[in-house]
């Protein structure tokens, strides 16, 4: 069984803007996703509603949402790391006609009141009917798409 921390970041309300970016509240947004209503219907939508996830430190919808052979057995909040802002820059795959697609951002975030940025492509795959996250695209995959 998976251990996490349940520490949590300020609370976000369901009437808050959803951290992912959208311009939608986090209840008509990612909120519905961490509640098990729905499931995101593309890896860019899983991708938000995961990087909403690291805001308010959900580690069960993280785990969840995670592929079973890449998904680790548990996950640890950085108590100082807030996250900040996410920017999507592509996508590839992901329609109703695809089992994988991609998905390139940037999330950014402060730790100990530095800022800082993650830059990275991840993989999805659909398992399950559901999309799920593998990993990061390995830096020579990504050169090679381009070339």
């Amino acid at each position: 069984m998976a251990r996490y921390s349940a520490r949590r970041q300020p609370a976000i309300t369901d009437s808050a803007p959803c951290p992912c970016g959208r311009e939608a509240t986090y209840l008509d947004c990612c909120g519905s996703f961490h509640r098990g209503e729905t499931t995101a219907p593309t890896p860019e939508r899983l991708m938000r509603s995961r990087y909403s996830a690291f805001v308010v430190h959900d580690a069960a919808y993280l785990l969840r949402t995670w592929h079973p052979a890449t998904r680790p057995s548990d996950l640890d909040f950085d108590p100082d790391q807030r996250w900040t802002g996410l920017e999507i820059l592509g996508t590839t795959g992901g329609s109703a006609f695809h089992t994988e697609g991609t998905v390139e951002f940037i999330a950014h975030y402060s730790e100990q009141g530095h800022a800082d940025s993650q830059h990275e492509n991840s993989r999805f795959l659909r398992d399950n009917g559901q999309w799920v996250y593998v990993s990061p695209v390995p830096p020579e995959a990504d050169r090679s798409r381009t070339s």
